[in-house]
């Protein structure tokens, strides 16, 4: 069990660090659209629906702030997408990034897959600080130096310069997508990566660009017949050949590569009946599956729909084992959220390290966590108000009816255009993103 969460009585979590500006009117393009952090945790990745990557460093935890574990500082800044026109249909794609994946690192460089709705991009991020002088045919500002005059042969020597963290795309991924890419995820073997959009989901080489092969195909003949749609796409962490997607009918599909090329045909089936009884006309609409994920140890995987999140046993497809009502609260207020649209807002769910907690977004800034352990659940603020170092994040409940109590916020005065969509947890360790509006707040867990 990782300490804080459920450790000791509760879940206790102090604020780290929040990254943003504080203005009132925020930009479109500074809105967070996706939140990764990178296999070792020491690198934290934020794509904006500007088409902007920001990667955070940890920095080394220092002697005399032992109670301040490493913070994450702007390690890189740069332009992944830009915004194009398909002049075909007549379509702007948008520069949002809406997926970016975290390669593992082989060497000194790091890598990471960034997608926006058609095209996929892969990143080498690597760092400089020797520079090359005593060039031959060059000065040192540059300019060619006329041949004639080249009279002596000098041998060139690296000199130190102050640290340049370069970001250069390798490769460009793109015009396999008819429809927009909603995940991708880079598979077991660190070769081949999936990308799935709507009605399809391709297996790409790292190192081909110019073709991937199409995997999954739900396309009718006539799309008049359609019913359902791919929402989400994820890899088996262990496991090159399988993999699972979910649909907007809540259900999720695992196939295995080997059976097929076509995965057509799915090898398990996950769906939970629905009860006629609280049937309703919502009922597709908050059904439809919004993210997948496996566990680590990959037995277990969780879904989120737009009121709770299930977690699976893969050898197990009639029911999941686990359901968390994340705001059970909302459910006498679906008119409303459908009327503002806010009923199809997709919320991304996250596990922790061990696999004991998992965490989820809802509205009014506020985050979920439930241990799996212990059963116990809480409700935590993403808020500038609390924002001093080291301050405990005090627990939010929300009253449904009757009397509020002191400390309590009634369901009536939520603000549903704050909602945290992108989660984060560090994969060995107590500390977690998370994506409000265009700021980005890290926790950790309270260090005793």
């Amino acid at each position: 069990m990782m300490a804080g969460v459920g450790g000791g009585n509760d879940f206790q979590w102090c604020f780290s660090q929040v990254k943003g500006a504080i203005d009132e009117d925020v930009a479109e393009a500074d809105i967070i659209s996706t939140v990764e952090f990178n296999y070792s945790g020491e690198l934290l990745a934020t794509g904006d629906k500007g088409g902007r990557v920001v990667i955070f460093q940890r920095e080394q935890e220092s002697k005399n702030r032992l109670l301040s574990r490493g913070e994450y500082n702007v390690y890189s800044t740069f332009q992944s997408h830009e915004p194009e026109f398909d002049y075909l249909k007549s379509l702007e794609i948008e520069e949002k990034i809406n997926k970016i994946r975290w390669l593992p690192q082989q060497n000194a460089a790091h890598f990471l897959l960034s997608a926006n709705d058609k095209t996929i991009k892969l990143w080498k991020i690597s760092e400089r600080d020797k520079r090359a002088e005593g060039y031959n045919l060059k000065d040192e500002d540059g300019r060619l130096r006329d041949p004639f005059r080249i009279t002596t042969l000098r041998v060139p020597v690296l000199m130190p310069m102050d640290l340049m963290v370069e970001a250069s795309p390798r490769r460009i991924f793109a015009n396999a997508h008819t429809y927009h890419i909603n995940s991708i995820s880079v598979n077991s073997d660190y070769e081949t990566y999936l990308s799935a959009d709507d009605l399809r989901i391709n297996l790409w080489h790292l190192e081909i660009t110019d073709r991937s092969f199409n995997i999954v195909d739900i396309k009718p003949a006539n799309m008049e017949e359609l019913t359902e749609v791919i929402t989400a796409a994820e890899c088996h962490p262990h496991q090159c050949n399988v993999f699972v997607y979910s649909s907007s009918k809540g259900t999720i599909r695992l196939c295995d590569m080997r059976a097929a090329a076509l995965c057509d045909r799915h090898s398990k089936f996950f769906e939970e009946p629905e009860d006629p009884s609280s049937r309703s006309f919502f009922s597709e609409i908050i059904s439809s599956i919004s993210d997948v994920k496996f566990s680590h140890s990959g037995r277990y995987m969780m879904t989120r729909d737009y009121l709770s999140v299930k977690v699976w046993d893969l050898n197990m497809e009639n029911r999941p084992v686990e359901t968390y009502q994340v705001h059970e609260y909302l459910r006498s207020k679906l008119c409303s959220l459908y009327e503002n649209d806010c009923i199809f807002d997709k919320f991304e769910c996250c596990w922790n390290g061990s696999d004991s907690a998992i965490m989820t977004g809802s509205y009014n800034n506020f985050f979920r966590m439930f241990d799996r352990n212990t059963r116990r659940d809480i409700t935590l603020e993403a808020s500038r108000e609390n924002s001093k170092p080291r301050a405990m994040l005090k627990p939010r409940k929300v009253c449904t009816g009757g009397k509020r109590k002191k400390d309590e916020i009634s369901v009536d005065s939520l603000d549903f255009n704050k909602k945290i969509l992108h989660t984060a947890w560090h994969p060995k360790e107590n500390v977690i993103a998370v994506a409000a509006t265009n700021n980005l707040y890290i926790f950790q867990d309270k260090v005793n």
